[in-house]
């Protein structure tokens, strides 16, 4: 029972509820010195009775603040007062602070109880209906270990927390997603590259979604059990944000808005890319290009892993078997196709006397140290090797000077930075005070013992263990004692690494191409990653059951502000199969970046290898070169909003009845894409929401009304349907995605059953910021197609040629804007065909069709 009491739009709850089984012993926090502005709320909240010390001290006083940072987006903060605790620094991660709302217009409530049993809690509402709630559960507040509990729904609906392969909906009743980035080989569940502490939940009654950030760059784990979810935290504070949805693409945009939105890429990063870790030289991956030549199967983009290094170390290349002359002639062979290269860097540095990247970086002193001052040094592929300290105030220009001198010997189109959890093969500085030529034991053929375990030290053994499936925090990667120059300990920055790298790898791209969009791939990731990077899902499996994770994991960045994702295509470990092969391919033709790769000393998979991969290959990726046009303009609603470009149904169907469907993946809002994921398989069961869809080979349409429809499967086939009501822009598929921007446009209208269908096109030069651009809808309604651009100076070069009417009975004449033209129309049974249009972009148009 609770006591309300309402003033200025907030309310107060005052009454008893049951106290948090996990933290029984706690008193909780009581709320005093409450104050209202127009925009927010603030408290100070002090321990309710004498401290528990679970896992470290209790912080006695605490500061609240609420703020109504925009029309739907809610922050909560909860901070020691005397500002001790590590928060992420505005110039690490720079977030939107909005303008502020006044809280009587906001779409959200805040209200907050107290009582004997729990302490102080709080809910977050919307219409009615609680989107947040702590009520009930006590709040844990100590130097090393936070605890907030939100009540959820018994059966809730949850997607989001990573990165952990695993499937799209988290199970809400035993799932703990551990976020403490981790150089580990995509194991199922566990914590792995990246740390997003955003979810998102889609509520049954009311089908409308809601979301939920913490700001905090601390190990931690997120606990779903029945009716809770729970989020236990080594440290730092409760940075929280509440995004109001209603719509998943509107907390998506949300929280995008809030973190950063996803970067621009150059056009070409949508084409399909090759790599492989083992390529043996330059001559080797020059075979492979033409091997995709001769096999007719597209290839954008050649990538060498870190063999083409001289003893794999950065910004160097073998003089033997890569070497720099043969490189250049490779990238002008490539480019004079229309083709592009990227090649890896990692962020260890060789610790090497005879090495300039090391002795300039020592120099200026950019490396991490051990708490007495020395170099940390821990192992990497080319040895012993110390890692850059993103806090210190040289490491951007050294980066940067490293990275123009790599460009001056080889202008590279693409960077793909790995390896930057940061991964280490030993625990600790195990280099420190070894010999510089000293060639330390792989820890794969090492039969060391783990080092002793001190306990004692509450930094490098904290007194709640995180789920983290190692026997140390620290092992694979840099020690959590290591100091940074601001003096910051690595324990608290860890999961930031990846991210400021990336930042720094981003800085020197912008400058030395300026007004080029940059490409990079990182693997390692961070809230707010996406405005600089884009990510593939790391060290998968040649497996039917990675096969299937990958379209969740693609899923999980979409939410985590990264649209540009992929997984490796046919598995990155373990021979795979033909048949697996041909259904990855297949698959992975529609990832938003797709890329084949696999690991060093395994069977060789680029889809050449096998007649009938290279025939369900060249079949998909014909379909995604088609698509291009459509998916840079899905792409660009990713820059502008946020957007996902691959999507589940539920986020375009919101019904319990999608909310496990990890099965099937939309490319935007009109492309259904329903692969095969069982072995022996030759036909699919695909869900088909209610309406009309049309099979983009046959033209033929499915009423879909929300039930499983088997589609005939053949190793080659995926099958892909069209959703009713849209129009797709496409044009004619080439071998470079150069060649397809050259062709003319092809609308497919595809009528929904009223007859009516929307669509989009999105141009610009593909290349540069400052480019002129145009946005162009689309509409058709009684048999009239309308063209009409909507913002945007860039003149379109090319033309609507050809439209393809999905729905439409019967045809005999067109007539553009009045006039009567004199084209080709083709009628079948499936479809309406008209060729020969010159229906120009840059002017709004009237299409009729009789």
């Amino acid at each position: 029972m609770y006591f309300v009491v309402k003033a200025l739009g907030l309310i107060v709850l005052l009454g008893w509820a049951a106290a948090s089984g996990a933290s029984k012993r706690c008193p909780g926090y009581i709320a005093t010195h409450i104050s209202e502005t127009d925009d927010g709320f603030a408290a100070s909240l002090k321990l309710n009775g004498q401290p528990c010390n679970k896992y470290g001290q209790d912080i006695a006083s605490l500061t609240l603040s609420v703020r109504f940072d925009t029309s739907d987006r809610l922050h909560v903060h909860i901070s020691d007062t005397e500002k001790t605790q590590y928060q992420i620094p505005q110039w690490i991660v720079p977030l939107d602070k909005g303008l502020g709302v006044d809280k009587r217009h906001h779409s959200l409530e805040f209200t907050h109880a107290h009582n004997e049993t729990s302490g102080f809690g709080f809910k977050v509402q919307r219409d009615g209906e609680a989107i947040f709630d702590t009520t009930g559960h006590v709040l844990v507040f100590e130097d090393q270990y936070l605890e907030l509990t939100s009540n959820v729904a018994a059966d809730a609906n949850i997607y989001g927390l990573g990165e952990s392969p695993n499937w799209f909906r988290r199970n809400p009743d035993n799932t703990t997603i551990t976020l403490w980035n981790r150089d580990v080989a995509d194991p199922f569940g566990e914590n792995v590259y990246g740390s997003h502490a955003v979810y998102m939940e889609l509520q049954s009654k009311s089908a409308k979604f809601h979301g939920c950030y913490l700001h905090n760059s601390h190990g931690m784990d997120v606990v779903l059990a029945p009716g809770t979810v729970q989020y236990r935290v080594l440290g730092g504070t409760l940075d929280l944000y509440i995004f109001g949805g209603p719509t998943a693409l509107d907390v998506i945009d949300q929280y995008t808005q809030l973190v950063g939105r996803p970067a621009c890429i150059p056009y070409w990063a949508l084409g399909f890319h090759n790599c492989r870790y083992g390529y043996t030289s330059v001559d080797e991956v020059n075979q492979v290009i033409a091997n995709y030549s001769r096999a007719r199967i597209p290839l954008e983009a050649a990538w060498t892993d870190i063999e083409y290094m001289d003893k794999t170390r950065d910004f160097t290349f073998d003089a033997v078997n890569y070497p720099v002359s043969e490189m250049k002639k490779q990238l002008d062979a490539l480019h004079a196709r229309g083709q592009k290269m990227v090649l890896i860097t990692d962020p260890a540095i060789h610790v090497d006397d005879a090495y300039g990247t090391f002795v300039r970086g020592r120099d200026q002193d950019v490396f991490i140290k051990n708490a007495d001052g020395s170099l940390y040094v821990g192992q990497v592929w080319p040895g012993y090797t110390v890692f850059p300290d993103w806090f210190a105030a040289n490491t951007s220009e050294w980066w940067s000077d490293e990275l123009q001198r790599y460009f001056d010997m080889l202008p590279i189109d693409g960077m793909w930075i790995d390896m930057n959890e940061p991964a280490s093969f030993c625990t600790g500085s195990c280099g420190s005070n070894r010999p510089m030529n000293e060639e330390p034991t792989p820890p794969w053929l090492s039969t060391a013992p783990h080092r002793f375990i001190n306990k004692t030290n509450r930094m490098l053994v904290p007194p709640y263990a995180i789920n983290n499936h190692e026997l140390e925090l620290s092992d694979k990667t840099v020690e959590t004692t290591a100091i940074h120059a601001t003096g910051v300990t690595e324990y608290h920055v860890h999961n930031l690494y990846g991210h400021m790298e990336s930042r720094a790898t981003r800085d020197f791209l912008l400058a030395y191409r300026r007004n080029q969009r940059p490409f990079i791939l990182s693997r390692s990731t961070f809230a707010g990653s996406g405005a600089l990077v884009s990510h593939w899902t790391g060290d998968n499996m040649a497996s039917w059951a990675d096969l299937h994770v990958s379209i969740a994991s693609v899923f999980d960045f979409g939410i985590f502000g990264i649209p540009m994702v992929g997984a490796d295509i046919c598995g990155f470990y373990g021979n795979t199969t033909e048949e697996l092969c041909a259904r990855w391919m297949e698959l992975g033709a529609f990832y938003p970046f797709s890329r084949s790769h696999n690991a060093k000393g395994l069977a060789p998979q680029e889809p050449y290898r096998w007649a009938s991969v290279a025939k369900a290959t060249r079949r998909a990726l014909r379909v995604r070169y088609a698509l291009l046009a459509y998916m840079y303009s899905a792409y660009q609603d990713s820059v502008d909003h946020g957007w996902p470009v691959a999507r589940p149904l539920v986020f375009e169907f919101p019904s319990s009845q999608f909310a496990s469907n990890d099965k099937q993946m939309l490319i935007g809002s009109s492309i259904l894409v329903s692969p095969v994921l069982t072995q022996g398989a030759r036909s699919v069961d695909a869900v088909f929401p209610t309406g009309r869809w049309y099979d983009w080979y046959t033209h033929a349409h499915i009423n879909g009304h929300n039930a499983n429809v088997t589609l005939d499967a053949p190793l080659e086939h995926i099958n892909v349907h069209i959703r009713g009501g849209s129009i797709v822009p496409t044009q004619r598929p080439e071998m470079t995605t150069r060649q397809v921007r050259q062709n003319d446009y092809e609308l497919v209208v595809a009528t929904s059953a009223n007859g009516t269908a929307t669509g989009q096109l999105y141009v610009d030069d593909g290349e540069s910021f400052d480019t002129q651009h145009k946005w162009i809808d689309f509409s058709y309604d009684a048999r009239v197609l309308y063209v009409a651009p909507r913002s945007g100076t860039m003149h379109v070069e090319r033309a609507v040629t050809s439209l393809v009417l999905l729905g439409v009975v019967g045809a005999h004449t067109v007539s553009v804007n009045g006039v009567r033209v004199d084209c080709s129309t083709v009628v079948t049974p499936n479809s309406v065909v008209v060729t020969g249009l010159n229906i120009d972009l840059n002017t709004k148009s009237r299409i009729v069709v009789l």
